[in-house]
């Protein structure tokens, strides 16, 4: 066997490089017109991958973070994009990032909080997808203020408004497309942390991981990582170096 038959073998060990496609970030994943025809950075890249290994690609959608990273220990992915994170590293090896996107709050236009800082006090609430990467950073991170967690972080923003809680936690991007697509609502200009996105396999999979990192890192240099950014919408997105 070559090289990239060995690689294609321990990536996607059924012949078919099964994705997982996280719709709950729309920064980096929106949906086609059907399961199979995904767009977005994510859809791309898994793309490009196949091509390289030649392997054919099964999209496999989700609505959170954490149903993909739940998806790991069921065994139903081969390939996913998602925030660095330690906890889920007990499971899922991370390329380097190949993005950047603020984790911020968005909060009523009327509220007295300026900065992100602020928030953490005492029976300030703050909606929360279950199981995202601001999530487990705000667990993490937060002494006094608490957490209202939703099954989704589109849900936790309806949570929000129809709670009246203090704000939302999620990512830049798609908190201020709300705020600016409804009156009385505004997001905050700092952030409480920068979310580092990557490529995930299987912790077994060390041979693919080692090659998707070589293959991410010529993949932002070579400017494909903000080209597909950009032909998604989504220019004013963060490439690392």
């Amino acid at each position: 066997m070559t090289q990239k038959q060995v690689l294609a073998a321990e990536l996607a060990p059924t012949g078919v490089l099964r994705v997982a496609m996280n719709y709950g970030n729309p920064v980096l994943a929106q949906r086609g017109s059907n399961e199979q025809s995904p767009r977005g950075v994510s859809a791309d890249l898994a793309r490009s991958v196949a091509q390289e290994l030649g392997l054919s690609v099964q999209f496999h959608a989700y609505d959170a973070a954490q149903a993909v990273v739940e998806g790991v220990y069921k065994h139903e992915w081969d390939l996913a994009f998602l925030a660095i994170d330690p906890k889920r590293a007990e499971k899922i090896r991370f390329t380097e990032a190949y993005v950047h996107i603020e984790g911020t709050y968005l909060l009523r236009a009327d509220s007295a909080f300026q900065t992100v800082d602020e928030l953490d006090q005492q029976g300030v609430c703050i909606a929360v997808g279950k199981g995202a990467a601001y999530d487990l950073f705000l667990s993490r991170t937060l002494r006094h203020a608490d957490l209202v967690r939703a099954t989704t972080s589109a849900a936790a923003i309806d949570l929000f408004v129809e709670e009246e809680l203090d704000a939302a936690a999620g990512v830049r991007q798609p908190l201020e497309r709300y705020a600016s697509s409804r009156s009385g609502l505004r997001v905050l200009p700092d952030s409480f942390t920068v979310i580092r996105q990557a490529m995930a396999v299987p912790s077994e999979r060390t041979l693919a991981h080692a090659w998707l990192e070589a293959f991410i890192a010529h993949q932002k240099k070579a400017g494909m990582v903000a080209q597909f950014l950009a032909d998604s919408g989504q220019a004013n997105v963060t490439v690392p170096e």
